[in-house]
């Protein structure tokens, strides 16, 4: 996609709403409206736990592989207990992150997410799944980067892989103060997706990221799905990403395609998904 096609302004009116059916990547900031209309999480994840039964009859069964799933920045494991309820119940084994508060790149931060990851990947004899949530995300898609033959694929949830920081999210000031970073090096975020399947669930109402920068390159191994009306800070809860979640574990290890939803589902997902 080039850069005429990916809309960058600078300055965000209070009410503005996001195109629904607009087809350029916006990565603007979200609107200070979006922004607070982020308190809708709590109806998602009562959602959730009442859809739960149902999500789970709906998706196969998992085969055992070992699922780790990291959360976003400021967040801990708590944030993404009821995924990993979830994922154990339809029968993967999930693990959180283990290291508290996400707080940005500190230092061992990475080796102990190689060495989490190596871990998983003896112990089981099977390749990781990493789930990340945000700038979860992020490390998830470097992580597998590195070590492809340990990753099995990478499932991004709102994470901005892509655009300037500054200008196209929400928490960048606080980010930097948290953090102690007051840039993003060309390091941090890979250009191009891992050399494993990888998949991005986004939404265009995201009142913390740009919609816009959540949204991978086209390609053979990557996807992008978007949820209608989620929130920023549901999207490790929201039914329709369980779902999506579940049907991308699923698939076998060897025959990765690009998600198509059946039946009711179909209906669910009505809009087709931008793509770099």
């Amino acid at each position: 996609m080039s850069a005429a096609s990916i809309a960058t302004p600078t300055h965000v009116p209070f009410f503005q709403l996001p195109a629904i059916f607009d087809s350029k990547v916006n990565e603007q900031q979200p609107s200070p409206l979006l922004l607070l209309l982020e308190g809708r999480a709590v109806f998602e994840w009562l959602g959730a736990e009442i859809t739960m039964p149902i999500l789970s009859r709906s998706l196969p069964k998992g085969d055992g592989h070992p699922v780790l799933v990291l959360p976003g920045f400021m967040a801990g494991d708590f944030s993404t207990s009821v995924l990993r309820r979830f994922l154990t119940k339809q029968g993967y084994v999930a693990y959180g992150w283990g290291q508290g508060r996400n707080l940005g790149p500190k230092e061992g931060v990475f080796d102990t997410l190689r060495a989490q990851v190596e871990r998983l990947h003896k112990e089981h004899g099977r390749k990781v799944t990493i789930i990340g949530w945000s700038l979860g995300g992020i490390f998830a898609r470097e992580i597998a980067r590195e070590a492809p033959d340990r990753v099995r694929q990478v499932i991004t949830l709102g994470s901005p892989i892509y655009g300037e920081p500054r200008t196209t999210t929400n928490v960048w000031r606080t980010y930097k103060f948290v953090s102690g970073r007051h840039k993003v090096e060309p390091r941090d975020r890979g250009d191009y997706q891992p050399p494993v399947p990888t998949t991005s669930i986004y939404t265009r109402v995201d009142g913390v990221v740009g919609w816009g920068c959540c949204v991978e390159k086209a390609g053979p191994i990557a996807d992008n799905i978007e949820i209608n009306s989620a929130s920023h800070m549901g999207l490790g809860v929201n039914p329709l990403v369980l779902y999506a979640i579940g049907d991308r574990l699923a698939l076998d290890e060897k025959k990765w395609c690009h998600f198509n939803p059946k039946g009711l589902m179909r209906v669910l997902f009505p809009f087709k998904a931008s793509a770099r």
